[in-house]
């Protein structure tokens, strides 16, 4: 089953709560929330009191994607503030099975996500520990981008390392220039979750762009 994230990175931010009610309304199964910190990505974006004010607006979950560096130091506020899963950067990770943990001894499921530039195997060592892998399908930092190409190859990559692993339960998310066109590509290639911000919240009818994506 395909599982429809849209990332709130593409909402309106002065109506962000009505923008989350639309993407329930649109058929969306999660909420995408990018948290970006100015440092590990080039954009500043949601902190905990924001996800906070609007986690009245939505009984869906929050899938909480964070792009941030050491962030270890956050997880225990961003879990307060009413996450409800945690995605954290392979790369901004010293200690990357230290961060997983934590983000389990909170009762959350933890995902780790890689950039373009990053090897497959980087999330191999902690496999056994996750939820969710993350393949990014752009360079994070801002919506709107194309999608990269070679983002295929490493999905087929990372699901015969999951199949080898009898690991073919874990979730396979992709974030990054996601589209009609591009969410069959991904589908075939053994990703499950698919995240899509300018695509369902640009379209005219958001409902129409979501069910495209299944």
């Amino acid at each position: 089953m395909t599982i429809i994230a849209p990332s709130i990175l593409s909402a309106n931010f002065s109506k962000l709560g009505e923008d989350v009610q639309a993407a329930e309304k649109a058929g969306g199964d999660w909420i995408h929330i990018d948290v970006m910190d100015g440092h590990f990505v080039p954009n500043l974006t949601f902190g905990p009191v924001v996800i906070e004010s609007i986690r009245p607006y939505t009984k869906l979950p929050f899938d909480v994607h964070l792009m941030i560096e050491k962030p270890e130091l956050y997880i225990p506020a961003f879990v307060k503030a009413g996450a409800d899963r945690i995605t954290v950067h392979a790369e901004a990770c010293v200690h990357l099975h230290r961060v997983v943990q934590l983000i389990k001894e909170h009762g959350l499921p933890a995902g780790v996500a890689i950039n373009p530039g990053t090897p497959v195997s980087a999330v191999e060592p902690v496999l056994d520990d996750l939820d969710l892998v993350l393949i990014m399908t752009v360079n994070p930092g801002f919506g709107g981008q194309a999608f990269i190409p070679q983002s295929v190859g490493r999905l087929r990559q990372l699901r015969t390392m999951l199949q080898e692993r009898g690991l073919e339960h874990m979730n396979v998310q992709v974030d990054g220039g996601v589209n009609a066109e591009t969410a069959k590509l991904v589908r075939e290639a053994g990703a499950n979750v698919l995240v899509a911000g300018s695509y369902v919240y640009g379209a005219s009818d958001r409902a129409a762009a979501v069910a495209s994506l299944r």
